[in-house]
């Protein structure tokens, strides 16, 4: 990873006692809460609750943020990808690339149109779509690709976009997880033909609800999804095609717009997290045991998860020893979405995708949020060596304790 300096001094202040937690977003709400407050108070004084003068003013510098010609806002990151498909007249027959090795809403929202998710597996570092399956699975009937910029980083989109072009198939990119990430230069949704955002509250950018955004620079497509998140209603109460009611509301335009300005400060303290998670892993020799995350060449990444992984089937354990402590780790995720019981019509078997196989068994995602301590940091990585000085997962190891700031190290793999 490329050095970034820490934008936030290290008090040496000791962990709290209550452990670590995945998520703390109190602490981020505590320094805006004024800021949110006011926000909130204007709009109810405005009375324009749906669509109204903060959803324009969020669109346009969501847009102006992602390098985009238009930005339009919908009520989820699940309906952003349900309209990017409906805006490209998916449908029966159709079928469209995606990986498995992603949340439960990039397919789902296929299925709800009756076409055929084709699922592609992972590259094993990245946990991104794989470019050279997806070149085996186009076929006639190919009508998109989802790349899904996982765990805050980009999908190799020079390839992507490449085999789009040659087949004449959209992209769309599922930037849900992404929102500031780049590749060689180019920000996540600007990259595709659409880009779809989530602004749920564990995201980057993450409002108090409900919210989602999409990007293109299309403005056929930019016309289209302001028809079809309304009923496909213009003029009023006359509709031209059958839409869904996908709008996004003032409330949560407001507390995103009090956020945003604020984004690439959190981003950085994302990014120094991840800097020293890997200097800590490192000086305690625990990349011998488990897999650090990588940050590929072309790429900014902002952290949305930092996610390692655990080989020789110690995951759960490892998890339940953090739990112990009352450090947080979550599962992302624990099935690639070929093998759920919703997709058996799909028939994959066992090993069809082993690249998602592998990672679902083997992935742990621990705390990296922008409030996150370096202390506390190094209380999940002196647990994690405790775990493994024991004698735990066949890799006994020393459990040095981290009593300074450490350097900060890097790793990246070959580009694409």
């Amino acid at each position: 990873m490329n050095a970034v300096p820490d934008p936030r001094p290290d008090h040496g202040s000791s962990p709290s006692s209550s452990g670590v937690p995945l998520l703390d977003l109190g602490r981020q709400y505590r320094t805006i809460q004024q800021e949110m407050t006011d926000s909130l108070a204007a709009v109810c004084g405005s009375g324009q609750f749906v669509l109204g003068p903060e959803v324009t003013r969020l669109e346009r510098d969501i847009a102006s943020y992602c390098g985009t010609k238009h930005a339009i806002g919908c009520a989820s990151g699940s309906d952003a990808l349900l309209l990017a498909l409906m805006a490209l007249d998916v449908g029966p027959g159709d079928e469209v690339i995606l990986p498995s090795f992603t949340f439960f809403a990039t397919a789902s929202a296929v299925t709800r149109l009756h076409a055929r998710p084709v699922f592609a597996d992972i590259d094993a570092e990245t946990y991104n779509i794989d470019p050279l399956i997806v070149r085996r699975l186009v076929n006639r009937n190919t009508k998109a690709i989802i790349p899904v910029h996982l765990f805050g980083q980009c999908a190799a989109m020079n390839a992507i976009c490449r085999i789009g072009r040659s087949d004449s198939v959209a992209i769309i990119e599922d930037a849900a997880q992404s929102i500031g990430a780049e590749f060689d230069g180019q920000r996540a949704g600007s990259i595709g033909d659409l880009g779809c955002l989530s602004f749920y509250p564990t995201k980057n950018l993450g409002g108090a609800g409900d919210g989602g955004m999409l990007t293109t620079s299309s403005d056929a497509l930019a016309e289209r999804l302001r028809l079809l998140r309304g009923h496909g209603m213009q003029p009023r109460y006359y509709h031209r095609v059958v839409g869904i009611n996908s709008r996004l509301d003032s409330f949560q335009a407001a507390v995103l717009n009090v956020k945003l300005p604020h984004l690439d400060r959190w981003t950085e303290m994302r990014q120094a997290n991840a800097q020293r998670y890997h200097e800590l892993f490192t000086t305690a020799r625990l990349d011998r045991a488990v897999q650090l995350p990588v940050c590929s060449p072309q790429r900014r990444h902002v952290w949305n998860q930092y996610v390692i992984r655990v080989p020789d089937g110690n995951r759960d354990q490892l998890r339940q020893w953090l739990g112990e402590a009352k450090i947080g780790s979550e599962i992302y995720y624990p099935i690639g979405l070929h093998q759920q019981e919703c997709f058996r019509w799909l028939q994959y078997a066992p090993g069809d995708l082993p690249h998602t196989e592998c990672a679902a068994r083997e992935v742990l995602a621990l705390p990296i949020f922008p409030e996150l301590t370096a202390e506390e940091q190094r209380l999940v990585v002196d647990r994690i060596a405790a775990f493994y000085g024991a004698g735990r997962g066949g890799h006994p190891l020393a459990a040095p304790k981290f009593l300074t700031h450490p350097a900060v190290g890097s790793r990246a793999k070959a580009a694409d």
